[in-house]
């Protein structure tokens, strides 16, 4: 295809120091295969399989210490057992032209006793506990009620973010997404529907922002800033986490990582909109994008028409997609020859099946 007849998701893109051949981004996605707590050998596959030349893919949400787990079989990287198995899985990507970056994550009180170390209480900014939630299969979800962290170990939560990042680029990563978004710790901290404390880290948008900023600064420190993004969700109200003014936060946000000088920002959209019986992307993030000086990433419910619209209209510079791509894992070329896209089987998401639901989704020529 003649660059002029690219569509606009096909266009290349230079974020920071990186050449990426198009706009299409594998987002984080978690899928519960990474058996205790270690990646698996399978996932060298699953990545490698959705590897473009040039194409960004954000690993899924990896767990910064033991303490960050809130879910079964997802990947970690603060030891280093764990930041050698994720080596071989790196290199396939690299293997193939790919960049690859780490989320790196902590659940907060999105958890329960199962999931912490000697059955402990979840860590969070507040001592507030999450009902119970309906998962896929109509079961249940039970959390544990959370314990607040004090001030004093506050800086040693930052620092297993610091060490989390250190692991990932000694693993081979080209760098790592910090997960502030989906009522995660970060936003436990930052929304104020969950942040409830009277000291330094609550009351005020920039006390609540503090603890997001100093693991920030604390990341780029270890690693630098050219190798650090961001996930955000202003408008997301997971998990029980939601914002009286979203728009303040998210503004308040890109604004102060404007002063880092991090290499991109990714963002989760609103929910969908209904206009003429037909479903729209709600654009709420449009004041963040023009704040924002990095390269600007934006997800939630974009198809290919969508996400060409976004870019030409200067909306965003990159796309992430999920399912889609999960169950596309030849995405970029479906989306050049605008071929069917393979539909994503909700129930096979979570399982823990190495191969089910995971790498055996058609290419085209199969």
């Amino acid at each position: 295809m003649a660059e002029e007849e690219k569509i606009p998701l096909l266009k290349p893109y230079k974020m920071g120091k990186i050449h990426l051949s198009h706009r299409i981004v594998l987002a984080p996605l978690t899928r519960s295969r990474s058996y205790g707590n270690v990646a698996q050998p399978h996932a060298i596959l699953y990545y490698s399989q959705r590897t473009t030349k040039g194409g960004l893919l954000i690993a899924e949400a990896t767990g910064v210490s033991d303490t960050a787990q809130g879910y079964p079989n997802t990947p970690g990287i603060w030891n280093k057992e764990q930041a050698e198995a994720w080596k071989p899985i790196v290199k396939a990507v690299h293997d193939k032209g790919g960049i690859f970056f780490c989320q790196i994550s902590h659940a907060g009180r999105v958890s329960n006793y199962d999931y912490q170390p000697n059955g402990q209480a979840p860590i969070s900014s507040t001592h507030k506990m999450i009902p119970p939630q309906k998962e896929l299969d109509d079961t249940m979800i039970e959390f544990s009620p959370p314990r607040c962290l004090t001030i004093e170990e506050i800086p040693l939560i930052i620092n297993d973010f610091k060490l989390a990042a250190r692991n990932a680029i000694e693993a081979g990563f080209d760098g790592v997404e910090i997960h502030g978004a989906h009522g995660y710790i970060l936003e436990q901290f930052m929304k104020d529907s969950a942040n409830d404390r009277i000291d330094e880290y609550g009351g005020s948008l920039e006390n609540r922002c503090r603890f997001a900023l100093e693991i920030v600064k604390a990341v780029i420190d270890e690693i630098g800033a050219e190798r650090v993004g961001i996930r955000l969700s202003p408008f997301a109200d997971y998990n029980e986490c939601w914002d009286s003014n979203p728009e303040e936060l998210g503004l308040y946000m890109v604004q102060s990582l404007n002063k880092y000088g991090i290499l991109y920002c990714h963002m989760i959209e609103g929910r969908m909109l209904i206009v003429d019986d037909r479903r729209q992307i709600p654009r709420h993030l449009l004041p963040m994008r023009k704040a924002f000086n990095g390269t600007f990433i934006v997800a939630r419910g974009f198809d290919r028409d969508e996400g060409n619209k976004a870019v030409a209209e200067g909306y965003t510079d990159l796309v992430a997609y999920g399912r889609l791509f999960l169950a596309n894992p030849d995405l970029p070329r479906r989306f050049e020859l605008n071929s069917p896209l393979n539909k994503y089987n909700k129930f096979t998401l979570y399982i823990a099946d190495p191969i089910v639901g995971y790498t055996d989704y058609p290419f085209l020529e199969d």
